[in-house]
């Protein structure tokens, strides 16, 4: 009698639901990356955008690039709140999601500590930091208020460094397309799910 087949490993990222967060800096490649891992999944998987749900303001929008401000900071909580909530709901029905956002490792309260509230502890943070330079080209292709000066791009990816040396699993895609980058991902996703980050 033939057996049946086994069952996929249980760190496999491919055909487990999982909640991911892919940090990053302007330029990093967050959105591709994330769309494509999404895409390319063997479960049903979601991206949820911080920005994207940010710009569902229209009217009042709090555009940071005009200042930071209590406005803004007051749209990003409620954006990352709402993300939380979309994580949440996505995983109760069994489908898999990743988020991606640019947050700073030395403001642990709203960044990492405010996506784990949201989300849940079994959240898997990654980061995506490829060098400055990439970044900075990479900016240069956008367009609308996604597209930041120069000196920000530099002033973020600067704060991202802050990264090395959180344990946190850090990706550096400067030298890498989509594809190559999703793939690590997951190699780096399965180490995290044999072995879970402590942050």
């Amino acid at each position: 009698m033939p057996s049946a087949p086994p069952a996929p490993a249980a760190t496999d990222p491919t055909a487990t639901t999982l909640a991911v967060l892919l940090i990053g800096p302007a330029g990093a490649g967050k959105t591709s990356v994330a769309k494509f891992w999404a895409d390319h999944r063997r479960v049903p998987t979601a991206h949820i955008s911080l920005d994207d749900v940010r710009e569902w303001v229209r009217s009042g929008f709090a555009d940071p690039q005009s200042g930071w401000n209590d406005h803004s900071e007051a749209q990003y909580r409620l954006a990352r709140r709402t993300c939380g909530f979309a994580a949440r709901n996505f995983l109760a029905n069994g489908i898999s999601c990743i988020l991606d956002d640019a947050i700073f490792p030395d403001r642990p309260a709203v960044g990492l500590g405010g996506w784990k509230r949201h989300v849940g502890p079994g959240l898997l943070p990654v980061v995506l930091l490829p060098g400055l330079e990439v970044v900075l080209e990479r900016n240069a292709e956008r367009s609308g208020n996604r597209r930041l000066a120069d000196e920000e791009v530099a002033r973020i990816h600067g704060r991202m460094a802050g990264w090395y040396g959180s344990g946190l699993p850090i990706i550096d895609n400067s030298q890498l397309d989509v594809p190559t980058t999703a793939r690590i991902l997951d190699d780096v996703l399965a180490r995290a799910i044999a072995s879970p980050p402590s942050w």
